[in-house]
Order: structure tokens, then C-alpha cells, then sequence
């Protein structure tokens, strides 16, 4: 721990910790590496639709949809383990290319392969794979922002990068369902793989400052796990952050699934409805991206942090309650941006105090620490909203964030 505590003073001092002078939108690097990140996520959220409409349209099975996602989620939480410790030992941008090349090539075997009829198995062999290295590319891509853009402009950029995949978010999954219903689900997987190919090709014309330690120690593979766990423990305000993300975690994680029971259950209306309602909330989502740098200028770190966990919370305990679509969804506008706000102040302020050489590890081991729970935490709340009601338990969840909110107000979070 020594090595960590030594660095704190000298990363300020580094090239990459001083600010540019020129703003985000004329530097080139930034600006060809954002097109990338916001192609990559496309992708994703293509494959997020196409895949499991491909399943259905092959089986008709409501259960062999959900067996997918249940497979690429357990892979995408193991890579997590280890994506840290990959990340910090190999060439980043090298990294990221390859994971986009990957997917490209296995998410293109698919409607080659269905030109020749339906072939499910294959489904289960790629989607694994393709989660672990989406994990390997987004502990990759939180690394390499701060060598773009210095800490000076880091929570500006994540802001920017974060609300187009916000906006990506939600038009992928649009446009894989027009495409799938144009030409079929297959089409839309070969459109994934092809977003893939051209994320590549913009980050191969992206220049990377110059790591200041290119070839760490190489130490055993359990203690290199173990560094990034250390380090957190080792930061007061990472500590107390991962802590209580724990908790947030669990409880906010089915959100998505409870608002959907409120209105379709609860409320009665269609499926038209919840995706406007989810499109409403998106936009928050760009909002609370686009606003936090300023905010967190005029405020700090920790008001913007607990004011916004408390906003969730509000937010989240009267999304029950609303009785019309207008008010559920500006409920969810208000909980997304400020989760959004909160998010993108926590992995700016991990890229400024980590240490370069050690970013990878502490951010997959705050990613893996801090969601641990959360699939549990979504399993729990839906079971309990459809036994007791949406009301109760929103409320329930939601005042235990303000509380959250409150308990950080405790913690070194408040004068950080």
C-alpha cells in the first residue's frame, strides 16, 4: 500500500493530470474516441434486443430468452473479476480495438450461420463470450479517458460520453426492433456486429498519451486481484462510496422492473406506454450528463453526490404512488438524472485519486464490490412489489436511499 499512498502527490503532477486548455469539442482525439464509445454502445443495445427476439422467433420460449440473459450476465460478472487485471498489464488502446474486432467477428457468425437455418446452441456459445469482452472493454474504456483529457475535464468528458449512451441506449433498441421487424432479428445481429467493426476503426485513429508506467511489476494473479480491493479499503471517500453503493445497488437495480409493473399492473395501460415512459427517462438520463461538470464546479463533490442519491430516493419513493403516466414518468426523468449526476461524479473522482498503473484493477473491483448484490436486491424487490404492492415497497426503498444520502453526510464523502 505504500506504492499507492507515494503516487497520490505525483499523479497531479503527471502529463495526463494537467487540464487542456482547448474545450471537449476541438480536440480530435476526444471527439474520435466519443464516436466510438457512442458506436460501441449502440451495439450493445442492438444485441440487447436482437438476440433475445432472435430466440423467440426460433423457439417461441419465454424461458429460453431469459436463460440467455441469465448466461450472459454470470459471464459478464466474472469477466468482471479479472478485467482489471488485464487492463493494467496489456496496451489499452490495443485492448479496446481487439474487443471490438471480437464481437464484430462472433456477433457476424450469426446470420451467416442462419442463412443456413436456425442454430440456437450457437447463441449460448457467443453471447457468453461477447459479455466477458464487453467487460474487458468497459474497464478498458474507463481508463483511458483520463489520458485524453486530463483530470482538469474528466467529469465534463464522462458527462459527455455518458449521455450519448444514454441517447444510444434508446435509440438501439429501436432501431434493432424496426430492423428485426423490416428484415428479421439475424439482419439486426449482422447490424451489431458491423457498429463493432466501425468502433474499431475510429479508435485506431485515436492517440493515447503514454502511460507513466508501461511495464508494472508482474506480480501473482491473487495478489494483482487483491491490489484493487486494497486500494479502495485504503481511500477514505472510495471506501465509504463502494460501501454504500452496495446498498444503493441493491435496492434501485429493479427500478426498471417495477416501474414497468406500476404501469402495466397497477395502472392498466400498454406497452406503448412503458416505452414512452422509459424514453422520458432517458432523457434524463442526458440531462443530469450534461449538467454535472458545471454543477459539480459550483458545488463539490460531495453536496452534488449526496444531493442526488437523496433526489433518487424522493424520486423512487413516489413513483408507487403517482397515479398517471405523466407523473411516473417525470418521477423517472428525476431519478435517472440525478443517478446519472451521482455515477458520473463517482468515476471521475475514481480516474482522479487512482493511481494510472493500478485504474484498471480498482475500477473493476468497485464495479464487482458495488453490484455484488445487486441481481438479488432486483429478485427481491419484484417479488416483494407484486406481494405488498408497488407503493410500499417504492417507498420502503426509496427513504432507505435518502438514508443512504444521510449516512454519507458521516462519512469523509461530505468534505471531499
Amino acid at each position: 500500500m505504500a506504492y499507492e499512498a507515494q503516487r497520490s502527490d505525483e499523479t497531479d503532477k503527471s502529463p495526463s493530470a494537467r487540464p487542456r486548455s482547448l474545450p471537449l469539442w476541438r480536440q480530435r482525439d476526444f471527439a474520435v474516441f466519443w464516436a466510438a464509445q457512442t458506436l460501441s454502445v449502440l451495439g450493445d443495445s442492438f444485441a440487447l434486443i436482437a438476440l433475445p427476439l432472435l430466440v423467440l422467433e426460433t423457439t417461441g420460449s419465454l424461458a429460453r430468452m431469459g436463460l440467455l440473459t441469465a448466461v450472459g450476465g454470470a459471464a459478464s460478472v466474472v469477466a468482471a473479476v479479472f478485467a482489471g487485471v488485464v487492463v493494467d498489464r496489456v496496451d489499452r488502446r490495443r485492448l479496446l480495438i481487439g474487443c471490438d474486432l471480437v464481437r464484430m467477428v462472433l456477433y457476424g457468425v450469426i446470420p451467416l450461420v442462419w442463412l443456413l437455418g436456425p442454430r440456437v446452441w450457437l447463441l449460448y456459445a457467443v453471447l457468453p463470450v461477447c459479455e466477458a469482452v464487453g467487460m474487458l472493454f468497459a474497464v478498458g474504456y474507463v481508463t483511458v479517458v483520463r489520458s485524453l483529457v486530463g483530470t482538469g475535464q474528466l467529469t465534463e468528458a464522462n458527462g459527455r460520453l455518458n449521455a450519448t449512451a444514454a441517447a444510444a441506449g434508446v435509440l438501439g433498441p429501436v432501431c434493432a426492433g424496426v430492423v428485426a421487424a423490416w428484415t428479421g432479428p439475424a439482419t439486426a445481429v449482422g447490424v451489431d456486429a458491423a457498429s463493432f467493426g466501425v468502433s474499431a476503426l475510429c479508435t485506431l485513429f485515436v492517440r493515447f498519451r503514454a502511460r507513466p508506467d508501461e511495464a508494472p511489476e508482474r506480480t501473482g494473479l491473487w495478489r494483482d486481484l487483491r491490489t484493487g480491493v486494497a486500494f479502495l479499503r485504503g481511500h477514505p471517500v472510495l471506501r465509504s462510496l463502494t460501501l454504500l453503493l452496495f446498498v444503493f445497488s441493491f435496492l434501485t437495480l429493479g427500478l426498471n422492473d417495477l416501474v414497468i409493473y406500476h404501469l402495466k399492473h397497477d395502472l392498466g395501460h400498454d406497452d406503448d406506454t412503458v416505452g414512452t415512459v422509459m424514453a422520458v427517462g432517458a432523457l434524463g438520463t442526458i440531462t443530469g450528463a450534461l449538467l454535472v461538470a458545471r454543477v459539480r464546479r459550483r458545488l463539490g463533490f460531495g453536496a452534488v453526490w449526496t444531493g442526488s442519491v437523496a433526489l433518487c430516493g424522493l424520486a423512487f419513493a413516489g413513483i408507487g404512488w403517482a397515479r398517471d403516466v405523466p407523473a411516473v414518468a417525470a418521477l423517472c426523468a428525476v431519478f435517472l438524472a440525478c443517478g446519472g449526476m451521482a455515477g458520473t461524479c463517482s468515476m471521475s473522482l475514481r480516474q482522479e485519486v487512482t493511481p494510472e498503473p493500478l485504474l484498471g484493477r480498482v475500477t473493476s473491483a468497485f464495479w464487482t464490490l458495488h453490484y455484488s448484490a445487486a441481481p438479488i436486491g432486483a429478485a427481491v424487490l419484484t417479488w416483494a412489489a407484486q406481494h405488498h404492492g408497488t407503493a410500499p415497497v417504492g417507498l420502503l426503498a426509496g427513504m432507505t436511499c435518502v438514508l443512504i444520502a444521510g449516512a454519507a453526510l458521516l462519512t469523509p464523502i461530505r468534505r471531499s
